[in-house]
């Protein structure tokens, strides 16, 4: 094709997002998250929820109000008009996170037919931590600066190692088949895949991985996706920032409490039908700060 040819569309494109096309946003040290491509806008949700043709003479205003019904009342089908395809860099133990998400299309890089880059993630110091006392899969403070860079070093140095391990075995010496010279490389190194998901599935994953209990890695993939997604679909992001990542969930007996706590009633735990741990989240919930 000629660079003076034209190209015109009749899809819905959104300019904000159409800008972010093919440019990696760096993540972690060496991960990125770039858009590939995408399908609909916030107007596709509404012409879905409303079944009908064309652009029609809705108002933003009115999108907005239906937008919030939507999201507010989890009629979700609508959301599923949306799609957004990521190419993605991550270290292997994040992406053995990010295909629990089963809702989604996902091609990953094979080290069956090609050579793994020699990288590697290390994470920064700031973010080496002990094991947490009270959460059996989170981290909990930080290290000693000293230990800290012990540790950053020797993940360096024993990755190095295995990936020269790794070239060995590909190498004339053994001449070993791709699918086995794999077998020794460490969970830090780094795989690509493309994932094609619709707006409802990616708001589910949103919703789990920037909550504040999500591994570290994960969340600062999650936190690049969801400016992504506020650039394409605004209406939409508001929509699910105000009923669902910064809202929370009661269950019947939470209520209860709540409403005795309302009525001037001092409720503890002991004589408020919650378990222990149902009544630390609840109170977590009254004093949680919103995402930013």
């Amino acid at each position: 094709m000629n660079t003076s040819d034209t190209i015109v569309t009749k899809r819905a494109t959104v300019p904000t997002i159409e800008s972010l096309l093919f440019t990696p946003h760096p993540v972690l040290d060496h991960g990125f998250v770039t858009v590939v491509d995408y399908m609909g806008d916030d107007a596709a949700i509404c012409q879905a929820a409303r079944v009908s043709y064309g652009k029609g003479t809705r108002s933003v205003s009115d999108n907005r109000n239906l937008i919030n019904y939507l999201m507010r009342h989890r009629h979700t089908s609508p959301f599923e008009m949306c799609v957004l395809k990521l190419h993605l860099k991550m270290p292997l133990f994040v992406a053995r996170q990010w295909v629990r998400h089963r809702m989604a299309s996902i091609n990953e890089y094979s080290a069956r037919y090609s050579v793994l880059d020699k990288e590697f993630y290390v994470p920064e110091e700031g973010v080496i931590c002990t094991q947490s006392a009270n959460n059996k899969q989170g981290r909990g403070e930080q290290i000693s600066p000293k230990k800290a860079r012990e540790v950053a070093e020797r993940l360096a140095r024993e990755a190095q190692q295995s990936y020269h391990t790794y070239e060995q075995f590909l190498g004339e010496e053994y001449s070993l088949a791709r699918e086995l010279a794999r077998i020794n490389l460490p969970l830090s190194m780094y795989t690509q895949f493309y994932w094609k998901i619709d707006l409802h599935n990616l708001f589910h994953f949103l919703t789990l991985r920037c909550e504040e209990h999500a591994q570290y890695e994960i969340r600062e993939y999650a936190h690049v996706i969801l400016r992504i997604v506020e650039s394409w679909v605004p209406l939409s992001f508001a929509a699910f920032k105000d009923y669902r990542l910064n809202a929370v969930t009661f269950s019947q007996t939470m209520m209860g409490v709540l409403r005795r706590i309302l009525a001037g009633e001092n409720v503890q735990q002991k004589n408020s039908g919650l378990t222990k741990r149902e009544w630390e989240e609840f109170q977590a919930s009254l004093s949680t700060s919103p995402h930013q």
